[in-house]
């Protein structure tokens, strides 16, 4: 790996040789309730395009080739819809690592979503891959029971560098996305993950933001690392520390 930090659509491509196959895609749970937004369902993938060192996502993650199993998109849809009958939720998402690695298999999940019309589906991503092919957004636009949460990793490259191991200049991808969401009308909103940022990266990314729309400053929500064991060995290891966090 190059010291100067992998690229994550590289990255992309050597994960989704593992986790893809055809339209199915690998996860370790297919269904779990959570009160995150209200009360959701999630179904949880394997393999990510990023490795945030502050990542709750640790096995799944790293060893894709070894952990979860396959499903189609109409397995993932049904028992996340019984999941939601169960709870009475009326909305899901596929959570555990990054949702946008395997497209075509997302957007069955989706077309599944859409054509019941019964639940919304929070999208949970990135960004990287929306950013880098301004198509997926366009794909994104003809769901109307979607939302996409963009979670921005830092306030600059350098503290993308910093958390993630890419390269610095990955980073804009994740505006990018942001960008391209606006462009072709897809509902989202951006976060970011703020407990290793200071003050004056934070601005500059407000800043930022309003300069992409000046709604986004105001729909920002704010991240917060949670102390996981594993993650309180790997922020030892990369000798970081948050200014903010909580315990699980």
């Amino acid at each position: 790996m190059s010291p100067k930090g992998y690229d994550p659509i590289e990255l992309t491509r050597i994960t989704e040789k593992i986790v893809v196959k055809d339209n199915l895609r690998k996860y370790y749970r297919i269904a779990r309730p959570g009160r995150w937004y209200g009360g959701i369902c999630a179904a949880d993938c394997v393999g990510c395009n990023l490795r945030c060192v502050f990542c709750w996502s640790n096995y799944p993650r790293d060893k894709p080739d070894k952990a979860g199993k396959f499903y189609s998109p109409i397995e993932v849809y049904t028992s996340l819809r019984n999941c939601a009958l169960k709870y009475s939720y009326d909305k899901i998402r596929i959570s555990g690592n990054e949702p946008t690695i395997g497209r075509r298999h997302l957007l069955e999940v989706l077309d599944l979503v859409e054509s019941d019309g019964e639940l919304y589906f929070i999208l949970e991503t990135n960004g990287i891959l929306i950013g880098y092919d301004k198509s997926y957004a366009k794909d994104l636009s003809k769901y109307t029971k979607l939302h996409v949460r963009v979670s921005i990793k830092g306030c600059s490259e350098k503290e993308f560098h910093k958390l993630t191991g890419a390269k610095p200049e990955a980073y804009k991808l994740q505006l990018n996305a942001l960008k391209n969401l606006l462009d072709y009308n897809v509902s989202f909103h951006p976060a970011v993950m703020v407990s290793f940022c200071s003050k004056d990266s934070l601005k500059k990314l407000i800043e930022c933001l309003a300069e992409i729309d000046p709604r986004l400053p105001s729909i920002l929500e704010p991240e917060y690392v949670i102390l996981y064991p594993h993650v309180v060995e790997r922020l030892k290891k990369a000798g970081l520390k948050p200014s903010i966090s909580y315990n699980p």
